[in-house]
């Protein structure tokens, strides 16, 4: 018995579309928490009383907690860029809004990027 070679196509085709649905899906939770992380992070900022101070100490603290156990993708640096982040973009719905409009823009011209919503943080 021969395989039909359309329908192995059709079966990688599938896996391929899944393959970057996944990626996708993955880059804008990724997005989201880096969202909620810097929002979470103004937040508590803006409870403190001495604001400068405390922001520093806070995000100091926070990256020696968070990095042994989540990586370099919470240090000091990072956790400055995603509070930059949230303040760039206050308002959930217009991020939502932008990222779709990233999304849809990277996909009519070339395959989707795990990169490519990083430009948002990089307008910053």
């Amino acid at each position: 018995m021969v395989l039909k070679n359309e329908l192995i196509v059709q079966i990688k085709s599938i896996i391929a579309q899944s393959q970057e649905n996944a990626i996708r899906s993955v880059d804008f939770q990724r997005v989201l928490m880096y969202w909620n992380v810097g929002k979470t992070i103004l937040e508590e900022e803006q409870e403190g009383k001495q604001r400068a101070n405390y922001g520093q100490f806070l995000i100091k603290n926070l990256a020696a907690a968070l990095q042994p156990e989540f990586g370099s993708g919470f240090s000091v640096r990072q956790l400055e860029r995603y509070r930059q982040f949230y303040r760039a973009f206050p308002n959930a719905s217009a991020l939502r809004t932008h990222l779709s409009w990233m999304r849809s823009s990277t996909c009519s011209t070339q395959p989707f990027r795990p990169s490519a919503s990083r430009q948002v943080t990089k307008k910053i």
